[in-house]
């Protein structure tokens, strides 16, 4: 089955985020993370996990890039089961098989993001509307030759020998 996976183009995500997800692991939104937080009092790396962060399954770290991936059934399994134990162990779920339906239903949403080629990049944005949170994802296609969609260019400091 498809699934989100992490994905690192650079080192950028080790320096925004607090937790960083480690590249390879399941992912999905995690937008749950913030349903409680109060719009104002968001800042820094926090606000940056907000806007653009998919969260790890393993780490529990946030990263900016997924990618459509794969994994079996038992993997799909084990990502329920880790998401059910956060949600006991973080957000005050009474017991697993209180989270479990919830975890279900937030890794079903994660793998309906796939309906892309293998390697396709998923971002996202996320901001506060009136009814909540409000995502918006965007996938970057491969080009012919493999490549993916450039979506911006390294250019050299003025002043800079490079």
């Amino acid at each position: 089955m498809r699934f989100l996976k992490t994905m690192q183009l650079d080192l950028s995500d080790w320096q925004v985020f607090d937790r960083t997800a480690e590249p390879g692991e399941p992912a999905v939104s995690g937008a749950f993370a913030f349903a409680d937080t109060d719009p104002e009092v968001l800042e820094g790396k926090s606000a940056q996990a907000f806007r653009n962060g998919f969260l790890g399954t393993e780490s529990f770290g946030h990263t900016t890039f997924v990618v459509v991936g794969e994994i079996d059934e038992p993997a799909y399994e084990a990502v329920v089961d880790r998401l059910a134990a956060h949600f006991v162990a973080e957000y005050g779920a009474p017991d697993m098989d209180a989270a479990r339906p919830v975890a279900r239903e937030e890794a079903a949403f994660a793998a309906s993001l796939c309906d892309h080629p293998i390697g396709t990049l998923i971002i996202v944005e996320r901001s506060f509307g009136p009814d909540g949170i409000v995502e918006s994802f965007r996938a970057i296609d491969r080009r012919q030759d493999g490549e993916h969609t450039k979506i911006w260019e390294i250019v050299a400091d003025e002043g800079s020998e490079q």
